[in-house]
């Protein structure tokens, strides 16, 4: 099974993780306010863009790394602001703009991490040739 093939479906499987966490509903006395969950909605989407960056990578080789980096934060954003959709329909759970925000963040950082990444393997020189 080719690589590229291999990095999309570790992104549908995280993507698959976050629904289903996110179909679970939360005790009434679950707060949403506390920094745990900020930081969980960072991580859980830097590991996002980490993945969509690579999945895009490989389907769009030769491509500019900023495009593709720009792309992949899309996608993992769109993503976090529809799971917070879903959320809004699972009991005691709700659609709040600020987890999108904190979901865009860990995007862009994975993201970022990625390209940087992806940036230093493309400028090293091979050693056939140095």
């Amino acid at each position: 099974m080719p690589v590229r093939h291999l990095r999309l479906y570790a992104l549908l499987a995280w993507a698959a993780a976050i629904f289903i966490v996110s179909s679970f509903p939360n005790p009434p006395d679950a707060g949403g306010e506390e920094l745990q969950y900020e930081i969980a909605h960072v991580v859980e989407y830097l590991v996002f863009g980490v993945l969509a960056f690579g999945a895009l990578r490989s389907y769009l080789p030769g491509r500019p790394l900023a495009g593709i980096a720009a792309a992949a934060w899309a996608v993992s954003a769109l993503y976090g602001m529809s799971d917070e959709f879903h959320q809004s329909f699972v009991p005691n759970r709700d659609a709040n703009w600020l987890d999108v925000g904190f979901d865009a963040l860990g995007a862009a950082i994975g993201v970022a991490a990625a390209a940087v990444v992806a940036s230093r393997r493309r400028t090293r020189p091979s050693p056939s040739t140095a």
